[in-house]
């Protein structure tokens, strides 16, 4: 049967990508190429979700976009230190069974959702 395997990439507008391309350079760590993008290999941890929301979800706030972007890491505490050394503050954390998580906003407004998933399975 033919179906979607997973997460093929995200792709969004933004005003000046070079600059959005660095940002996340600088502050995720990044290794963006001379074609604009990055292509990761696809983690040994974690998984790739889609889902809706529904259209007054305040879940995406404050960005003000109709999407959001969760990357899985490795050391959440690790990245967030990256970013607080280039100004770059969470709006939030949050640790449950799945994992830890925090939210960051880019440069075009979007948020960021990190995702260091937890070393245990969650208990069913």
């Amino acid at each position: 049967m033919a179906k979607v395997l997973g997460l093929g990439g995200v792709f969004f507008k933004a005003e000046d990508p070079a600059a959005v391309g660095a940002w996340y350079a600088r502050v995720l760590g990044f290794e963006v190429s001379e074609w604009g993008g990055v292509a990761f290999e696809h983690p040994r941890v974690g998984g790739t979700n889609w889902s809706p929301f529904a259209a007054d979800t305040h879940y995406f706030e404050p960005s003000q976009a109709s999407f959001m972007i969760n990357f899985i890491v490795d050391d959440l505490d690790g990245v967030l230190a990256r970013a607080a050394a280039e100004g770059v503050e969470p709006t939030g954390r949050q640790d449950e069974d799945m994992g830890r998580f925090a939210w960051l906003i880019d440069p075009a407004g979007v948020k960021i959702e990190l995702w260091e998933p937890s070393k245990e399975p969650p208990e069913a």
